[in-house]
């Protein structure tokens, strides 16, 4: 039965030299049919990050933009995830696309984004984002919900009408990855797996199969 279904990678892989397949073109096509299909969040990723004592954390977060260069999101770089992206600089993505059936996973290394770059993300959020960017102590203790409303309140007035800067805590990451694995589910969990692999984000890519 699975030999009847189309090979997903056969028409990316067919006729062409390890070095000249790329996987952000890969998870470009993928990421557009993604937005057609997907109900909620097309972007939405699992980011696990490690924190100093070796122990991993997952959680949620939003894809913001995906280059040659990498995968980029943005934080509060004093919550937790932003602490132990600074101190250990590596991370590992995966998107999970459940009506198209596919996942795809990255690992690399982070490094923050430029100031401009931030800037530019940050000026385009709604308003009461970049209100709550500057309200919330994120991660850390809090004692009710009023106590974050006054803070919110609080910058609310402080800005006013005017333009709200972008925090100096407040920022984005990029991950650079050196591991990027296409899945593609199949009946009878004989599953299509895609990896493409390199030493550092200067390096070159090779690819191979991987059992389901």
């Amino acid at each position: 039965m699975s030999e009847t279904i189309k090979d997903p990678f056969e028409e990316l892989i067919k006729g062409k030299s390890a070095d000249s397949l790329n996987p952000f073109h890969i998870f470009s096509e993928w990421f557009v049919e993604a937005e057609a299909a997907e109900i909620n969040d097309p972007n939405a990723m699992a980011l696990a990050s490690v924190d100093e004592t070796g122990l991993p954390n997952v959680r949620m977060v939003l894809l913001k933009e995906i280059d040659d260069r990498g995968f980029v999101f943005y934080t509060n770089y004093e919550s937790a995830k932003g602490r132990e992206l600074l101190g250990q600089g590596k991370a590992a993505l995966c998107f999970h696309w459940k009506t198209l059936r596919r996942q795809v996973r990255v690992r690399g290394p982070v490094t923050p984004v430029a100031a401009e770059e931030a800037d530019a993300y940050y000026a385009s959020r709604a308003r009461g984002s970049r209100i709550g960017a500057w309200a919330s102590k994120q991660s850390r203790p809090l004692e009710s919900r009023f106590a974050l409303e006054k803070e919110v309140a609080k910058y609310t007035a402080k800005f006013g009408f005017g333009d709200i800067p972008r925090p100096a805590h407040w920022s984005g990451f990029r991950l650079e990855p050196v591991e990027v694995e296409f899945w593609q589910d199949r009946p009878f969990r004989l599953h299509d797996r895609l990896q493409f692999r390199r030493e550092n984000p200067d390096a070159t890519w090779s690819t191979q199969r991987l059992y389901p």
